[in-house]
């Protein structure tokens, strides 16, 4: 991937209501720190592509790498998650109750 397109294109963008500031707010995950705003939805997310493009176009321009998008990254489909003790014996104990894994009821609670 090496076109400003290519990346703004892939990035995961967000765009809702932010009742303090009166307007829709635009945002990009892969860059917390980019924002947009304005008064309707589209051109909300129209800014917050532009503005993250020019952002990608400095990047490349000065050498640096942009972040990968995170739709264009891959997932194994596997990640730890430390609880507390008491939360796994809870919910190893449902499992077991409901007669499924304890992988299969947190991927299920997950999923929600």
């Amino acid at each position: 991937m090496n076109t400003v397109a290519q990346y703004a294109d892939h990035y995961a963008y967000r765009v809702q209501w932010s009742e303090e500031d009166g307007e829709y707010v635009g945002t990009v995950v892969e860059f917390p720190g980019l924002s947009w705003l304005s008064l309707t939805p589209g051109e909300t997310l129209d800014g917050i592509r532009r503005v993250t493009g020019e952002c990608v176009e400095d990047m490349l321009a000065h050498g640096e790498q942009p972040p990968q998008p995170l739709s264009d990254r891959s997932y194994s489909g596997r990640f730890n998650v430390r609880i507390t003790p008491d939360a796994h014996r809870r919910l190893a104990l449902e499992a077991q109750e409901e007669g499924v894994s304890l992988n299969h009821l947190v991927a299920e609670r997950l999923a929600v």
